[in-house]
């Protein structure tokens, strides 16, 4: 890969430390407390999450449980809460109130055991746009801990899935949008986690690759992962995941599986019941060719 790496006065650098640890968190992780139940407990349980920044309600109490190996979509029009919420249920984001388990381990408390486990796309996330596609997914393997001869193999593989072999050693600050929300999935699957959160992953993404990123999705899903994707695409969200929350004003309105919430209807019919329609066309008499 060669020697150049981002430095720890970089921004960037701080940024990614972030989705993998906590500088503040290095005890080893609480055991377990005894007498757990044998069922599996899930993948992401949420109890009562909040977060104001200001006067502003970002996220008012929600809480929601994702079960293991589900494929689990959160929808929300712009501004509902839902990066806000995934930020706070993946270590990113400290919430003002409310608890977050992750397989049966507290977020905070466990934050550098749980963090191990957890793969993360955020929304917007920032990448070091100086290194290759190879030398970005190297680093995010290294530092996970693994073994360079096992993340050099998971990276030419990763690269060749998500059709970045050719540009494998361009770098990224060539790439395009959606090239580059390829590669930070492929960073956040370097290290095969348990759960993989995805904050829209298909945002700019072209039809055929987001086909193929489905079926990568799809599989990891059928063999024990668990996926929760935020997403404004409706349709998507109904063909690809098997359960869905509905978020709105910082609140859960509706969560089960998809036939359960969207009740006989589209998806997308049964969002707009739910969360209402806030603007109508009136006033717009001007806007017309003829």
């Amino acid at each position: 890969m060669g020697d150049t790496l981002p430095h720890p006065t970089d921004k960037a650098f701080w940024h990614y430390v972030g989705l993998m640890t906590s500088a503040s968190d290095h005890e080893p992780p609480a055991e377990p407390p005894a007498g757990l139940a044998p069922t599996t407990p899930p993948a992401v349980s949420i109890r009562g999450l909040y977060k104001h920044f200001g006067e502003k309600i970002a996220v008012a109490g929600i809480s929601l449980d994702v079960p293991a190996g589900s494929f689990y979509g959160i929808v929300g029009p712009n501004g509902a809460g839902k990066t806000t919420m995934l930020s706070m249920a993946t270590g990113l984001l400290r919430p003002d109130g409310g608890t977050v388990a992750i397989n049966g381990l507290d977020l905070w408390t466990n934050l550098f055991e749980v963090k191990r486990t957890l793969g993360i796309l955020p929304d917007g996330m920032a990448t070091f746009d100086r290194l290759t596609g190879t030398q970005f997914v190297t680093y995010a393997g290294l530092l996970r801990g693994m073994d360079r001869a096992t993340v050099t193999a998971r990276t030419a593989d990763l690269l060749a899935a998500l059709d970045l072999r050719e540009s494998a050693d361009k770098l990224i600050v060539d790439y395009s949008a959606g090239m580059t929300k390829k590669v930070t999935l492929a960073a956040a699957l370097i290290h095969a986690p348990r759960v993989l959160v995805l904050d829209e992953p298909f945002e700019s993404v072209d039809p055929v690759s987001a086909a193929h990123i489905r079926e990568i999705l799809t599989e990891y899903v059928r063999t024990g992962g668990t996926v929760i994707v935020s997403s404004h695409v409706m349709d998507l969200v109904q063909r690809m995941c098997d359960h869905v929350a509905v978020v709105a004003g910082g609140q859960i309105l509706a969560a089960g599986t998809v036939d359960d919430v969207r009740a006989g209807r589209s998806l997308e019919d049964r969002f707009v019941e739910l969360v209402g329609r806030s603007h109508t066309a009136e006033g717009l008499a001007w806007l017309r060719t003829s």
